[in-house]
Order: structure tokens, then C-alpha cells, then sequence
């Protein structure tokens, strides 16, 4: 049983591209620069990040960061984000892929391994790495050469993360529906994500309590979000990375941010993604801000179930 083998491991804390689809995240590009406040302390509850976050650009609101990482560069990133108080959501593999497009379980091993040689166990032990981001958007056929990587295959890479760091949490960018709609049983795979834009659902409340129901089915954890940027319904005005999508209104992010807070078995919270035009208009700063509060008010609720 999946409970009974988690209970046995060592307790641990914990690019991509946007489309119309309404499960998908949104883009890869690089972070922007932004803006100060020092956070001293590792923030309580459960982490408020986004994609793209620097960490200088972690503060009291912004908890965490969501990115690629390379193996030369990961423990000069988690020493500055512990330095901050932040969490990370590291993804190792990035898009590995065959000449075809199609998804390479190969290619992707072969970048997992250049980080064997890295000893970054302390920044899983202390809370500061909360989760290894294995793979996005695997059931999307258009992101992958028109092939989605199966769920087999998705608890295959968990399996090979977990043979390396047994106790690094593994997240999945998969709609927790998608997973459970699945015979494959999930011994490695922690985690999948429930990334609301307003295309989703008409009933975000539901939605998220569809979500949590799916992973509870498959004794998955569920991880949040918000596509702020281009998942909005119009109502801000304000276009996002491309000319037919909208970023979240101030009043949209208070509504979704809230149906999925609302759940106490939300494990951590990422949006995609920062930008200073979008994060620093004075409206979205003070809906961010009291979202971050209710992400700190949550429940300390573990990913591995």
C-alpha cells in the first residue's frame, strides 16, 4: 500500500507552455526583475509561489519559485532561497524529447542523472526543495508530438526520481481527473496539480472539490494554482502573454485563489507566472497579499498521502 511505504520513509517538506486549454499552465520564459522584502524566518502553512520567482524576488508575500534548474546551479539557488526563507519546486528534466517531438523516458533519465554527483539532501531535510516537478502537462498530445506520455509512464519517472532522492517529494503538472482516469497505481508519485484559469469551470468551488475527490481515489496529494496570466475570464482588460488570452482581474484571483484555499488538502499553491507588469500593478498586489495570508493560515497539509 502506498500509505503504509510513505509511512515508512523519512518524512521531507516539499518550461512550460500556455495554451487554450483550460488544464494547461502557460509558457516558459525567463523571470523578470523585481523587488525587495527580505523574509527571515521559513514561512508557516503552505507555500505561495510562482513560476519564474527569483530569490531575491521572495518576500513575505511571494514564498516560493517554480522553475528548471541545472545541476551546476541548484545548490547556489537553494542556499539563496533558504537565505530568504523560500521554498523551491525544481524541475530537472525539462522538455526531453525525441527528433520527433514525441516525449524520450531516455533523454529525460540521462538529465536526472547529471544531478547524481549533487548533494542537495540538506535543502530537502530543511523544508527549503518541498518537491521534485517531474514532468508538465503529459496529457497534452500538442505539447508532446501529438502523443500524450501516459500515466505508466509519468509514475515510471516518479519511480526513478524516488531510486535517487527517496525522500523528495514528486509533483506532476497533470490535472488530478486525468490521473485518476487511469488503471496505474501510484507508489512514487505523490503529487498531481489542480492549475485553475476560468476556462476550467464555471463552479471553481466544485472544481477543486472534484480535484481533491480524484486524488483521494488515487492516494495522490494535491498541489495548486492559478494560470494569472493567461487564464482570465476578460474582466481585467489587461492581455496576457498573447493577444486572445487575459490575465486575472484582482477580483479573480480573490474568487479562484479562495474556491482553492478553501480546501484543506491543498498541499502548496504556484502561479504562473511573474511578471513585473502584471505582479506589480497596486490591485493585484493587494489580492496577491491576502491570498499569500491564506496560504500561510492553511493547514500544513503533506503532498505524500
Amino acid at each position: 500500500m502506498k500509505r503504509i511505504r510513505k509511512l515508512c520513509l523519512a518524512f521531507a517538506p516539499l518550461v512550460f507552455t500556455a495554451c487554450d486549454d483550460s488544464d494547461r499552465v502557460g509558457p516558459t520564459s525567463g523571470p523578470s526583475d523585481v523587488a525587495p522584502e527580505f523574509v527571515t524566518a521559513a514561512p508557516a502553512g503552505i507555500v505561495f509561489a510562482s513560476f519564474g520567482l527569483q530569490p531575491s524576488q521572495m518576500n513575505s508575500v511571494h514564498t516560493g519559485g517554480v522553475r528548471g534548474m541545472s545541476a551546476s546551479g541548484i545548490l547556489s539557488y537553494l542556499a539563496q532561497t533558504k537565505a530568504k526563507g523560500g521554498r523551491a519546486l525544481l524541475n530537472f528534466g525539462g522538455e526531453s524529447r525525441n527528433a520527433d517531438g514525441t516525449f524520450s523516458l531516455a533523454v529525460w533519465k540521462a538529465r536526472i542523472d547529471r544531478y547524481r554527483g549533487v548533494n542537495f539532501s540538506s535543502y530537502i531535510a530543511d523544508g527549503t526543495l518541498i518537491g521534485h516537478f517531474i514532468i508538465d502537462e503529459p496529457h497534452f498530445q500538442s505539447r508532446w508530438g501529438g502523443k500524450i506520455i501516459p500515466q505508466s509512464t509519468v509514475e515510471e519517472m516518479a519511480k526513478y526520481s524516488k531510486q535517487l532522492w527517496p525522500t523528495l517529494t514528486t509533483i506532476v503538472n497533470a490535472p488530478l481527473h486525468w490521473l485518476a482516469d487511469s488503471p496505474t497505481i501510484y507508489t512514487n508519485l505523490d503529487a498531481g496539480w489542480a492549475m485553475y484559469r476560468s476556462k476550467t469551470s464555471s463552479n471553481p468551488t466544485l472544481w477543486a472539490a472534484n480535484q481533491v475527490a480524484a486524488a483521494k481515489r488515487k492516494g495522490l496529494g494535491v498541489f495548486s494554482g492559478l494560470n494569472v496570466l493567461d487564464g482570465g475570464n476578460g474582466s481585467s482588460g489587461f492581455h496576457g502573454n498573447y493577444p486572445k488570452s487575459w490575465a486575472m482581474s484582482a477580483n479573480e484571483l480573490r474568487t479562484y485563489g479562495s474556491a482553492l484555499f478553501s480546501q484543506s488538502y491543498v498541499c502548496g499553491f504556484g502561479m504562473w507566472k511573474y511578471t513585473s507588469a502584471y505582479y506589480d500593478r497596486p490591485d493585484i498586489k493587494v489580492a496577491m497579499a491576502e491570498l499569500s495570508t491564506k496560504a500561510r493560515n492553511h493547514v500544513k497539509t503533506s503532498c505524500r498521502q
